[in-house]
């Protein structure tokens, strides 16, 4: 799940990322959490300027390979950029 939202205020793009205790135990929420940080930096050039990005990643995340997560975060970033 991703929310995106426009600053007005000029700066750099800010990712955040929600991993919530029902996605797994620490190390697996950490495991998520770095992959989907790599993610979102290969595609920060293809968000708006002083944009706001959250990431929530929900429980099958933390079963997904990380070319899924990858796909998984194309389409919510298409679906958001519309």
């Amino acid at each position: 799940m991703v929310h995106l939202a426009r600053d007005e205020e000029p700066g750099p793009t800010r990712v955040g990322f929600v991993v919530s205790k029902a996605v797994g135990t620490a190390v697996v929420r950490n495991h998520v959490k770095r992959r989907l940080r790599h993610l979102a930096r290969e595609r920060l050039d293809t968000l708006p300027g002083s944009a706001v990005l959250v990431v929530r990643a929900l429980p099958p995340a933390s079963e997904a390979s990380y070319a899924e997560l990858g796909s998984d975060l194309d389409r919510c970033l298409d679906r958001v950029a519309r």
